[in-house]
């Protein structure tokens, strides 16, 4: 899937595939939808199936989550992103399994486009682990 940028009253803008939209090109944006293109060309997700900026409720205070990818209507797979400038630390972890909190997703995946971590969650041993690369999807 090619990125397509155009600009819009002289600010640059990108076209969001999964939400079918022009959305402003921030650093952060284009790391989204960088990514976006990546679980769909590369890792075989289905468009339809990935949910951009979704809003999460936790401790009565409405959030919105980067990604959450959903397969068969549950969800199985969160993403933060942050721009390629950002350092991805604790901080950003801790960020992300606040509003898993909410979805208790098995893959958890943040990135900065330079540096990519997932982490495949097992909820009964409550543990984790970081794993080399994104599933493909048919092996979610």
């Amino acid at each position: 899937m090619e990125l397509r940028v155009k600009n819009i009253k002289g600010k640059p803008y990108i076209f969001d595939a999964c939400r079918m939209k022009w959305v402003a090109a921030t650093p952060e944006e284009k790391v989204r939808q960088g990514f976006c293109a990546y679980l769909i060309d590369n890792r075989h997700y289905p468009a339809v199936c990935i949910n951009n900026e979704c809003v999460v409720e936790i401790n009565n205070l409405k959030q919105r989550c980067d990604t959450l990818v959903y397969k068969q209507m549950t969800p199985i797979m969160l993403v933060e992103y942050k721009a390629p400038s950002v350092i991805i630390d604790k901080t950003v972890f801790e960020q992300v399994m606040r509003y898993n909190s909410q979805f208790h997703v098995p893959y958890i995946v943040v990135t900065n486009q330079s540096k990519t971590y997932c982490c495949k969650i097992n909820y009964e041993n409550m543990s984790y682990d970081f794993i080399n690369e994104i599933p493909l999807w048919n092996d979610l």
